[in-house]
């Protein structure tokens, strides 16, 4: 047994740490009742389509400042679909630029997220071949995804109850991602939560303990890179080594390692973080929806279509910012330049001039897009990595245990987390 199968299967304190989804909300300091306040963002979209103002102003709710260049603008908060496309679709006038900050090394750093088009295109053409279907489909799946499946099945065999928040879809992403990077099993959660824990969001910890954390990060990267640029595997950090970057207007070169580890960074946190609660969501709604559950038992290549409308009934990053960087006249609003766009992806997919019953969760209704990846220039790079590991992950768990159910023994799972974020409170499950 590798050092991977011992930590991927251990029971570690940090899962706990890292994958409580209210844990996570109290400790970036934005935890919301959400059962509260969601019917009146509802009221809200049906009133206007854009609303001056912060969400949580309009809600009456604390402040929570998600990204330092945002603090003291002018905010308008953006609610309907059709508004919220338009801004996506326009990255001139509004700028993903209000994500950037310096890291805790007191470095201005900049990764895909902060950027705008060309410069956006030119470094997302870098990383994007390695995210395409084929490659999740193929490498994706061959290389990670299927072996630790197949091993925290195997692990939760052995007993009759499991709390699959925890032990199935907290650990397949992570290990997914870290895999994938090059980092071996063992720094998975060391490098997520100190990564976590040296960002500017990081609560109750102190600047000291950021910059350790930042410079922990920083270490673990630069090792990996020089040992890969030393002798290549079959990883992203050798990809990236081996790819040009092609800005318009300059000869093509290779990606230095800041950029390498801005790249790595990115995918090792979004795709830890996100992938797991949206895997959560929608286990959930299959188990609390046993029409819906028993027609996928019946029929998988159904789930497909549950994940889908899981992304629309409860994406698990519901809003994301933009800087608007020129007047612009946009629903009813004159908007200055330097403002700020909160755009409501969980609104948007819950707008009933799109959607019938928006509130309910349906996987037999007519296929339309929906926001919960985003659209446009930045629509989410690790979409169809995260689509392959939700199926796959459901498709083992019926191969297993095709009477899995929530445990009635256990409270009942709940949507919890953050306005901005937000998963299930847990899986309790009976496995036989």
């Amino acid at each position: 047994m590798n050092v991977m199968t011992d930590v991927l299967t251990a029971d570690d304190p940090l899962y706990e740490e890292l994958y409580d989804v209210r844990k996570e909300a109290e400790s970036i300091g934005n935890l919301t009742d959400l059962e509260t306040v969601m019917p009146r963002v509802h009221q809200l979209r049906a009133e206007a389509a854009v609303h001056k103002g912060k969400l949580r102003e309009l809600l009456g709710l604390t402040d929570h400042v998600r990204h330092v260049l945002a603090a003291g603008r002018q905010h308008y908060t953006v609610l309907t679909y059709a508004a919220c496309e338009e801004a996506f679709r326009n990255a001139a006038t509004f700028s993903n630029t209000v994500q950037g900050h310096p890291n805790q090394l007191g470095e201005n750093t900049m990764g895909i997220l902060e950027m705008d088009p060309p410069m956006h295109r030119a470094y997302r053409r870098t990383i994007q071949p390695k995210f395409l279907m084929p490659e999740a489909m193929g490498w994706w799946r061959t290389r990670t995804i299927d072996n630790i499946i197949n091993r925290l099945i195997d692990r939760m065999a052995q007993g009759e109850r499991a709390d699959l928040n925890l032990d199935f879809c907290a650990r397949v992403p992570v290990y997914t991602i870290t895999t994938a990077i090059g980092l071996s099993g063992d720094e998975a959660l060391t490098f997520r939560h100190a990564y976590l824990n040296s960002t500017s969001s990081s609560r109750n910890v102190t600047m000291e303990d950021r910059k350790r954390n930042a410079g922990l990060v920083e270490a673990t990267l630069l090792k990996l890179i020089n040992a890969r640029r030393a002798e290549p595997e079959d990883d992203l950090i050798s990809f990236l080594l081996a790819t040009k970057l092609m800005m318009p207007g300059e000869p093509p070169r290779p990606l230095t390692d800041r950029e390498i580890m801005t790249h790595a960074k990115l995918v090792m946190v979004a795709g830890g973080g996100t992938s797991w609660r949206q895997m959560g969501i929608t286990i959930f709604a299959l188990l609390t929806h046993p029409e819906q559950f028993d027609a996928i038992k019946q029929d998988r290549a159904l789930i497909g279509d549950a994940i889908e409308e899981g992304l629309r009934w409860n994406p698990t990053a519901p809003y994301f910012y933009r800087m608007v960087m020129n007047d612009v006249e946009f629903y009813d609003h004159a908007i200055p330049a330097g403002s700020v766009l909160e755009l409501g992806l969980g609104p948007a997919n819950r707008d009933a001039s799109r959607w019938e019953r928006p509130d309910e969760f349906d996987m037999f209704r007519p296929k339309l897009t929906n926001m919960a990846f985003g659209l446009g220039t930045h629509r989410c790079l690790g979409m169809n990595v995260a689509r392959v590991e939700i199926e796959a992950g459901i498709n083992a768990l019926l191969d297993a245990f095709p009477n899995f159910r929530l445990d009635p023994g256990a409270p009942a799972p709940f949507m919890t987390g953050g306005l901005e974020q937000q998963g299930v409170s847990g899986l309790p499950v009976l496995l036989r």
